[in-house]
């Protein structure tokens, strides 16, 4: 399946906030109930990341929007202390924060990735210990486990990172 990626815009919010409501139940059935919580991600902060130019959703080819990620530029200062481990190098790197899918299509996370990856060779990104598809998916595309952070309400998070030196 050909999936197209643009910046998202503020007439998408609603489908946008659709998507993470769909991302959540299926989260909650997959033994990951503590990630989103209490509505997160909230309709404003996703207001904030388009009219910022960090939001972008994934069209299938049937037209629509089947999912969404938001790609921005480091250092992220959540990622400024990393315990357990150490991030692969400290050179320049972007964040991909929040993939979500409706479920309509496959190949959204690969997709992102890949879209990701031709913006730039160094990509980090973190998920929640209970959020094993996450993990699974992070380590099949070569992403490599570094450490924990901790996110702003003081929650841990499984830090990883893929830094592909062969880049042009």
């Amino acid at each position: 399946m050909k999936i197209r990626i643009r910046l998202a815009t503020l007439s998408d919010l609603n489908k946008l906030m659709g998507i993470f409501d769909t991302a959540r139940r299926f989260m909650q059935s997959t033994g990951n109930a503590n990630q989103w919580i209490n509505g997160y991600p909230q309709r404003e902060l996703i207001m904030h990341e388009i009219n910022s130019g960090h939001c972008y959703v994934c069209i299938n080819e049937q037209e629509s929007v089947a999912g969404t990620f938001c790609f921005i530029q480091g250092p992220d200062p959540t990622y400024s202390r990393i315990d357990e481990g150490d991030w692969l190098d400290n050179d320049p790197y972007w964040v991909i924060h929040r993939i979500a899918s409706d479920g309509s299509c496959r190949g959204i996370f690969e997709a992102c990735i890949n879209w990701c990856e031709k913006q730039t060779p160094n990509l980090r990104v973190d998920t929640h210990a209970d959020n094993k598809i996450m993990q699974n998916l992070l380590e099949k595309h070569g992403f490599i486990r570094c450490g924990i952070i901790y996110v702003a309400n003081g929650t841990p998070r499984i830090a990883y990172q893929r830094h592909n030196t062969s880049h042009s």
